[in-house]
């Protein structure tokens, strides 16, 4: 079964300095139908102008992930870790018995294009961390490379579930498998380019929710990178 999430059908908030798109309930956007797909519960593509951002708040029992598409983003937060995201890099956060943070585009002349992903912990109360990691490049033979897992090994960042995070990138026309194992589903976000997945075209901001099946197909329909959320 694959369900397509069009960009162009997404929940969105729009600010002064915040347009975000909302493929899952959030804010004041809500949809019982939209509510999450296995432990990924939000999934927001936001764009903040220059200087602008979020100011302190608190999460509590989440793992929260940060993918930057363009631009930069500033992090603070209650346990005293601060840095700066770019592309290239992934941000996590274990929100668990709860922390505070802040996050503002770190440039005064540039917008910052990210998104920004909730998923259920395995457990709740979990001591707050925070994470930022170089995303390694996939080797020659392979189009995809894990940036996440629940173990963190090999300089990967680390999820309290059981999940691995995907990047996938394909150049004009190039096509590759992704195969599921028995009981996993997996989300699909285009972040760049355009994809035709099993026979469904899918453009920059789509994405896609597959399980049931245990293989599935992606051609580039332009140089096109993709994450894979593969959860139990």
């Amino acid at each position: 079964m694959i369900k397509i999430h069009d960009r162009d059908l997404r929940g969105r908030t729009k600010t002064g300095w915040l347009d975000s798109y909302h493929t899952y309930s959030f804010a004041g956007f809500q949809d019982p139908d939209r509510m999450g797909f296995r432990s990924l519960r939000v999934l927001n593509d936001d764009i903040v102008i220059p200087g602008a951002g979020f100011p302190m708040h608190g999460h509590a029992n989440m793992e929260i992930v940060t993918y930057i598409l363009n631009g930069a983003l500033e992090h603070k937060d209650s346990t005293g870790n601060s840095g700066v995201i770019q592309p290239g890099e992934l941000q996590r956060m274990t929100a668990g018995s709860g922390i505070e943070h802040s996050e503002f585009n770190h440039s005064k002349e540039n917008q910052v294009h990210l998104l920004q992903l909730w998923f259920y912990p395995e457990e709740k109360g979990l001591t707050p961390i925070y994470e930022q990691v170089a995303i390694p490049a996939p080797s020659n033979d392979d189009h995809f490379v894990v940036i996440a897992d629940r173990k963190g090994t090999n300089g990967i960042a680390t999820i309290h579930q059981d999940i691995k995070i995907v990047h996938g990138k394909l150049k004009d026309g190039e096509t590759t498998d992704y195969k599921i194992a028995p009981g996993r589903g997996v989300f699909l976000q285009v972040t760049h380019g355009g994809i035709v997945l099993n026979g469904e075209h899918l453009k920059e901001g789509d994405g896609a929710e597959i399980e049931d099946i245990d293989l599935f197909t992606l051609k580039a329909s332009h140089d096109a990178e993709v994450l894979l959320f593969d959860m139990a």
